[in-house]
């Protein structure tokens, strides 16, 4: 087959790294693909949102699967131009990703579909979201409705904290039109942990639990970023609890997604809080989360090529997906500066050393100059490690971010510290 992946983060990296392995691959493409994507795939010099760039290549060199990563060009409708010229492609369409282009259009579904979540309220103005704060009460959660490449989400516990989030949404306008609907949820408390799985249509392939660390700093200080470390299994859901979510909040949103016209085929995420009363769903995505699919992609034994394949075309069939025993981590290692304005342009030292350790250096937002590696992107790399044991994995993973270097460089120490103090024995 020849394969086409969508994204230049560390996602794709991943995807690309297990799609590589597949003996069902003839030539495998990356648009526009990265430093990291190179070695495995093609670089197509075309945007993820350049919807006739990219269905003109896959035109021309007949490409016979496009595997979207990122949120942005589903919510575009880059898989309804695909299935539109006859191109098989594995990802919702724009219809169906409304589930994370809009978290109003989320929680209602969720609503309709008696999936467990926070009591919200959808705001259009600041006075609309103050009122919906008041009936709430502190600490609150704030987001925006739309895509704000996972930094539209505040967690505010004080006074000072609601003037900051609610002047970036309303007079800063930070995230534009995103934040025309602002999403005011109650605070849930518990523990978070990232439930995954491919959907053809009708039927769920579930991979294995992850956990992922939103905060930017040690002791999930500070503010929201796109992910600063994941590790599976999630240490904090067993797999009766597993399977529990699969039937009160994976099932129900892909039954109602149907119900409404919309069938959903791709990557189904949930991000989900372990309250006192149960799981309760914050969010629903529609891709695979970055950086959780970094160690998923470690972990995943089986073939990942012919459940895509299977998926695009609306039936998995009998095609497995199965997760060694063995634990996978994942420790991004940042830019200065970020989730705000990330310092950038510093070149890179020590990946070689660090793969020498035998860790996967997934590259999340890099670019070549003069021939050596920059460091351009908020989040730039995930470094990756599988090992007998969560601890283990983590250690490696540590050991490895350790050798690279540039003098901006950022990450947290504290990546699955606590899960490995307390997990859950049996996750899967």
């Amino acid at each position: 087959m020849k394969v086409l992946v969508v994204g230049n983060g560390g996602r794709e990296h991943a995807l690309c790294w297990k799609l590589a392995t597949s003996p069902l691959l003839d030539t495998l493409y990356c648009a526009p693909g990265s430093p990291g994507t190179r070695p495995l795939a093609q670089s197509v010099e075309v945007a993820v949102d350049d919807l006739d760039g990219l269905v003109s290549f896959v035109r021309r060199e007949e490409i016979d699967l496009t595997v979207v990563g990122p949120e942005l060009p589903l919510t575009l409708g880059l898989v309804d131009r695909l299935r539109a010229v006859g191109s098989a492609a594995f990802g919702p369409d724009a219809a169906a990703a409304r589930l994370e282009g809009s978290k109003a259009f989320a929680k209602e579904l969720m609503v309709r579909s008696g999936i467990p979540t926070a009591r919200f309220s959808v705001a259009g103005s600041r006075r609309e979201a103050e009122s919906a704060i008041a009936r709430f009460g502190l600490p609150v959660v704030l987001k925006a409705d739309g895509l704000a490449a996972g930094k539209g989400v505040f967690v505010v516990e004080d006074r000072a904290a609601l003037a900051e989030a609610l002047d970036a949404l309303y007079d800063e306008r930070r995230f534009g039109p995103a934040a025309d609907a602002v999403v005011v949820e109650e605070c849930l408390v518990g523990e978070e942990v990232s439930m995954i799985a491919l959907s053809d249509g009708s039927r769920l392939l579930p991979c294995a639990t992850s956990k992922d660390y939103k905060r930017i700093g040690d002791g999930d200080e500070g503010p929201n970023t796109g992910g600063m470390g994941a590790h599976s299994p999630s240490g904090v859901l067993d797999a009766a609890g597993a399977s529990r979510v699969e039937e009160v909040a994976l099932r129900p949103v892909l039954e109602g997604m149907d119900r409404a016209g919309t069938p959903f085929v791709g990557v189904l995420y949930a991000g989900l809080m372990l309250t006192a009363d149960g799981p309760r769903v914050l969010e629903f995505n529609v891709r695979f989360g970055d950086p959780e699919c970094q160690p998923l992609m470690l972990r995943l034994d089986d073939d990942l090529l012919p459940a895509l394949a299977a998926g695009a075309a609306g039936d998995f069939g009998t095609v497995p997906l199965r997760f060694s025993r063995q634990a996978a981590a994942c420790v991004v290692l940042a830019n200065e500066g970020y989730p705000g304005k990330p310092r950038t342009g510093d070149p890179i030292e020590g990946i070689d050393r660090a793969s020498e350790r035998g860790v996967v250096v997934f590259h999340a937002g890099t670019s070549e100059l003069d021939g050596a590696v920059v460091a351009t992107g908020g989040r730039v790399l995930g470094v990756c490690a599988r090992e007998a044991t969560l601890g283990g994995a983590l250690e490696s993973a540590y050991a490895g971010a350790d050798e690279i270097h540039w003098p901006h460089r950022v990450l947290r120490r504290d990546i699955g510290a606590r899960v490995v103090a307390g997990g859950v024995v049996g996750d899967s």
